[in-house]
């Protein structure tokens, strides 16, 4: 899975502060001519994974150029209830999140009088199963169709055919009891069968627990709504993030050296974006590794498990297919290096690496690790 084209869909019910989320993490934009893509819609942000490792490689390196790996956030249009049966933007929004290799879920969990809340009271478990309901109904109709489409073309002996029906006599009993198809267990297999589905209910969600400085939250509150989302997060081994939307939307404003001030002046110490684009990030099961030079720095994005030509295939297809050999660092280790020297480049730093043994030349088996630093050899 490439950076360029991985995608977390956000998504909630009106006034759930969903589009200032949106606004506030198009701050964290990475500059057009880092990620040259042909057109974008105003609903899509390109951000920058934070990572601190990728600054200090290229301070070592006097590098020319960092470019971070990224993730796209899509702004999607806001759910209601009856979204399936087409209420609302209901087909709109369905199709959009088809698209999406993640969901992040905004859930209001502040009382603000002003702030209208689309059912009269503030019940993040309520809002949580109405919106998963919709994509649970959406799915059952595609699921269903689907079935009985593949029922009828398994006679025929496909194997593809035969794996995906199986894979939804496994799926549809699921959706039909109003639960999401990412409870099912499936094999691998499976799963690969499962994905030419396109099923909202597989994708990975993580909840984005929205407060609000200045109110009262209901996590502050700690009564029966905080402790209903608790149990709700635990029992669906769900990953979930605080955010302040309103006051990263405001930081928007501030210059870059006041923030820190800013944020403990709210009582928000956390940045709760950079919080969220790791859980977003983490939760697609990415990793990032790095090649760093005079000419550039950059963080690679590839799928943990991956072997080094095909994390090689990120940067060129001649990496994949010529591999011969990869030069493997652990981050932390050639920054080490290079604190040795007075002075120096990303080649002495490898040098003095190398020297010490610290520096590692692996094959087509090696897997990948966070934080490894490469060289590719290929023929």
């Amino acid at each position: 899975m490439s950076s360029s084209n991985l995608t977390i869909g956000i998504v909630g019910l009106p006034n759930v502060g969903k589009s200032t989320l949106f606004n506030a993490l198009t701050l964290k934009g990475v500059p057009a001519e880092n990620y040259p893509f042909c057109t974008i819609d105003p609903s899509v942000g390109v951000v920058e994974v934070p990572d601190e490792r990728l600054g200090r490689l290229t301070e070592m390196s006097h590098s020319a150029k960092t470019i971070p790996a990224a993730v796209q956030f899509v702004d999607i249009a806001g759910l209601v209830k009856g979204a399936s049966e087409g209420e609302g933007l209901g087909n709109q929004f369905l199709s959009h999140i088809r698209e999406v290799d993640a969901i992040a879920e905004v859930v209001r969990i502040f009382h603000d009088d002003d702030v209208h809340h689309v059912s009269g009271e503030i019940d993040p478990v309520s809002d949580i199963e109405v919106i998963n309901l919709e994509l649970v109904l959406a799915d059952m109709q595609t699921a269903e169709k689907s079935l009985e489409r593949a029922e009828r073309d398994a006679k025929g002996g496909d194997k593809e055919v035969i794996a995906e029906r199986d894979v939804l006599r496994k799926i549809v009993p699921v959706l039909k009891q109003g639960k999401p198809a990412r409870g099912v267990s499936l094999t691998n297999l499976e799963r690969e069968a499962a994905k030419s589905l396109h099923l909202l209910t597989l994708k990975p969600v993580l909840y984005v627990l929205n407060r609000k400085s200045g109110v009262v939250n209901v996590d502050a509150e700690g009564g029966d709504a905080w402790k209903a989302l608790q149990r709700f997060l635990e029992d669906s081994k769900a990953e979930w993030v605080f955010v302040d939307a309103g006051v990263e939307g405001e930081l928007r404003d501030v210059h870059e050296d006041e923030r820190d001030n800013f944020r403990r002046e709210l009582g928000v110490p956390d940045d709760g974006l950079n919080g969220l684009i790791r859980a977003g990030y983490r939760m697609l099961n990415l990793i990032s590794f790095f090649t760093t030079g005079e000419d550039e720095t950059r963080a690679w994005t590839v799928t943990r498990g991956s072997t080094a030509p095909e994390a090689g295939a990120a940067i060129h297809t001649d990496f994949r297919d010529k591999f011969i050999r990869a030069d493997v660092i652990e981050c932390g280790k050639l920054l080490e290096s290079g604190s040795l020297l007075r002075q120096g480049s990303a080649g002495q730093a490898y040098a003095k690496a190398r020297e010490l043994g610290l520096l590692r030349s692996e094959g087509r088996e090696y897997v990948v690790q966070d934080g490894d630093v490469m060289e590719f050899k290929h023929s």
